[in-house]
Formats: C-alpha cells, sequence, structure tokens
C-alpha cells in the first residue's frame, strides 16, 4: 500500500519519480527530500533540461540516434568513415560502441530487434532505411554489433538476407561476447576486440 506524507506536493513530486525506470518510492522520495533541501535554481534547473530534452531532442534522419539537430555530430563529422556503418539495438549501444574508440564509421539504430512473442517484426524497425542507405551511400561494410541473443540472432540473419544481393560486405562481432548478454554490459576491452576482430557473418552458418 503506498504511503502518504500528508502533503500532496510531495505525493505528486514521489509519485512522478517514482515512475522513471529502476526508481522505487523509497529512492523517489529521497530524491524528493534532496531537491527540497538545495537552492530552488537547482530544482528549475533539473526541471527546464527535462523538458527541453523532452520538446527539443530528436533523432537523427540519417542513422536515428539521438541529435540536436536533423544530422547527429557522429554523421555530420567529416572525419568519419562514412562507407563503415555499424548496426547497433539501440542509442545506449551507440555510447556502448563509442567508449571502447575501436569503431571510426558511422551507426545505423534499428530501435530494438525482432521479436514474434513481443509483436515486434522487421516492419517496426529501421530496416528498411538501413537498405535504402546501403543503396545510397556506397556502404562498404555493414557491421553488425547486435546482442548475442536469440532476438538478435534473428534480427542478424534478416538483415544478412536483405543485404545479400547488394555490394555490400556483411560482417558480425567476434564471439568474444558471452551469449545471452546484452551489449550495454559488455566491458569495453571485450567489445573492443570483438569489433578488431569481426568476422564475416556468412562465416557462422556456411558449416551448416
Amino acid at each position: 500500500m503506498n504511503e502518504s506524507f500528508n502533503s500532496p506536493l510531495l505525493d505528486e513530486a514521489v509519485h512522478q519519480l517514482s515512475r522513471l525506470p529502476g526508481i522505487g518510492r523509497k529512492t523517489a522520495l529521497r530524491l524528493a527530500l534532496y531537491l527540497l533541501r538545495q537552492d530552488a535554481s537547482q530544482a528549475e534547473a533539473l526541471g527546464e533540461a527535462v523538458v527541453r530534452l523532452r520538446r527539443e531532442m530528436r533523432y537523427c534522419r540519417r542513422c536515428h540516434n539521438v541529435s540536436d539537430q536533423d544530422v547527429c555530430p557522429i554523421c555530420s563529422s567529416s572525419s568519419r568513415d562514412a562507407q563503415t556503418v555499424c548496426v547497433v539495438e539501440n542509442v545506449k549501444d551507440v555510447l556502448t560502441v563509442e567508449s571502447t574508440g575501436q569503431h571510426r564509421g558511422l551507426y545505423h539504430v534499428l530501435g530494438g530487434l525482432i521479436s514474434p512473442i513481443e509483436g515486434i517484426g522487421p516492419a517496426e524497425l529501421e530496416i528498411d532505411s538501413l537498405v535504402e542507405r546501403v543503396k545510397e551511400e556506397q556502404v562498404r561494410e555493414v557491421i553488425l554489433a547486435l546482442s548475442p541473443t536469440m532476438e538478435g540472432d534473428t534480427t542478424n540473419f534478416y538483415i544478412f538476407r536483405r543485404l545479400q544481393e547488394l555490394p555490400v560486405k556483411v560482417t558480425m562481432l567476434a564471439r568474444g561476447l558471452a551469449v545471452g548478454s546484452d551489449l550495454e554490459y559488455t566491458d569495453e576491452l571485450t567489445l573492443g576486440r570483438s569489433i578488431q576482430q569481426r568476422i564475416l557473418f556468412s562465416s557462422t552458418f556456411a558449416d551448416a
């Protein structure tokens, strides 16, 4: 049963904070009381930052990463290899791969993985736009950097089949990653080596 704090304002603050992922009511209460102890300008700055984030943040029209502009800084950088595209599940995975310093190409964020159980099919993901990028931008290599789960493997195979007839090399991360693990929780050294030692996707089922 939810406790009441005899203050509608505190109740509402705790309720809203507890709706955030990983934040229970006890943690929400601690955060609310912490903000009450700070200068009012700090709470106002936090609120303004959240509102601006929601209103002004958009998705890059090229790779679908989060961005302040129509095209994200990675896609617009002249120092990146525009002919190598690393395919990831979500925005967090872009940050994870970037932290290794081993990928100097661009990205393509799918926005999820194929999962029939959850009702997520290819049409719900940014796969068609990936195929169009490969065609229009003369991409030489597509690196499949999806988590080694059943959903990740299914998505990898589907993308490979869509790109199979195009003049592009399709590679995947070396299997230094534990099966069933999320890319987000892989340490930088292991992930970096997996990127460096990536293999042709077709070699994974050549002997099947």
